[in-house]
């Protein structure tokens, strides 16, 4: 039997169709009122990939959107960030919505500096479990952004109209930067209990010698063990500790590589072997790009 297929949209049109609302009024961004809606979530039940950016907003979520394998409600409001060619699953068919989503269509930043500047913001690449929580006041702020872009769609379209809206949607990626940032600093105990699983993981991968069978821990498999997107693991790590997943692998590595060196049982490339790396060389170049030293004149140090 031949799998059905998510529904696929390339337009705003499409999509304000499909949600039994009227025709956008422009064509390349609009605002969905989830209250004017009337689809039905069984008209997606196989999922739906838009082929723009959408910014939801929403006050109340008692319906549930699947990402990958999970399921994540939003009861508590908060904002979540799709990007284009993203698949959403949403399951419950008596799903209530209470919000709004702002759609973009890439085309509509072509000619601008967002158009590249867009794909920085990672939270795009967050699931919607790590979605972005908001205070009363933050929320007021938000939702004046998306009232002054839905009043400048409401009015007469002119020449000045795409700058103008532009700039709104670069203020409200600015402030949900900013709200993302406070809410790593608010979870810092969520976050810590995170940073010391992801410790755990990498002391017993080192510990079991997964790296002679393996290689080195990718950033891909330690955030699919902690249930989390590789992008909001760095953020949240570059938050706590300054260092992206990598660089914190990294520096996990060195610092074992270190226990080896001192306890002058193995040579470099049995120790590099050891660690994971194919090549003794690429084992090298990353310990004196970490300590300014080779493995072999750190080794030599210690005996000084």
């Amino acid at each position: 039997m031949k799998k059905k297929q998510p529904v696929i949209f390339n337009s705003l049109s499409q999509l304000h169709k499909a949600m039994r609302i009227g025709a956008p009024l422009h064509p390349l961004i609009s605002i969905i009122n989830y209250g004017e809606a009337k689809f039905e979530p069984k008209d997606f039940e196989n999922g739906i990939i838009l082929n723009f950016y959408k910014i939801s907003f929403k006050t109340k979520f008692s319906g549930k959107l699947k990402y990958g394998q999970g399921f994540y409600d939003f009861e508590e409001g908060g904002m979540s960030f799709v990007s284009p060619g993203q698949l959403l699953r949403m399951q419950d068919e008596e799903a209530d919505y209470s919000g709004m989503s702002l759609h973009i269509h890439p085309d509509l930043l072509r000619s601008y500096p967002l158009n590249f500047q867009i794909k920085q913001y990672g939270f795009f690449n967050y699931s919607a479990s790590e979605g972005l929580y908001l205070s009363e006041k933050e929320k007021t702020t938000i939702l004046s952004i998306y009232q002054f872009i839905q009043d400048e769609l409401n009015e007469r379209i002119d020449k000045f109209s795409q700058d103008v809206i532009i700039s709104q949607i670069e203020v409200l990626l600015n402030y949900a930067n900013r709200f993302y940032d406070r809410q790593f600093i608010t979870r810092k105990v969520v976050n810590h209990d995170m940073l010391t699983k992801l410790e755990k993981l990498l002391e017993d991968y080192f510990k079991e010698e997964k790296t002679v069978l393996k290689g080195l821990p990718t950033v891909n498999s330690l955030a699919e063990i902690l249930n989390v997107t590789p992008r909001y693991l760095s953020d949240m790590l570059r938050n706590l500790i300054g260092l992206n997943t990598q660089q914190f692998i990294h520096e996990k590595v060195i610092e074992k590589a270190r226990e080896y060196l001192t306890k002058d049982e193995m040579t470099i490339a049995e120790i590099a072997y050891q660690l994971g790396f194919e090549h003794p060389q690429s084992f090298t170049k990353l310990f004196k790009s970490k300590t300014a030293l080779s493995p072999s004149d750190y080794k030599k140090s210690l005996l000084n």
